[in-house]
């Protein structure tokens, strides 16, 4: 697929929000009432980081990145 970078940057803004919000709501499963936030951020930090990867590399296996 042919498309331009413009098009490329919004594809990879959307995978970044979407990854967000799956690191959000893990982030808030994790966290348990009286408990430090600490290891519920670094939970919803490691979920975003694997549905980032696991959106890039899909889209890089489709030849869309």
């Amino acid at each position: 697929m042919n498309l331009s970078l413009g098009v490329k940057a919004l594809i990879f803004i959307i995978c970044a929000l979407a990854s967000a919000i799956v690191g959000i709501v893990a982030g808030l499963i994790s966290h348990k009432p009286n408990t430090p936030k600490g290891p519920a951020v670094l939970y919803g930090a490691g979920a975003f980081g694997g549905a980032l990867t696991l959106c890039l590399v899909a889209l890089t296996s489709l030849s869309v990145l």
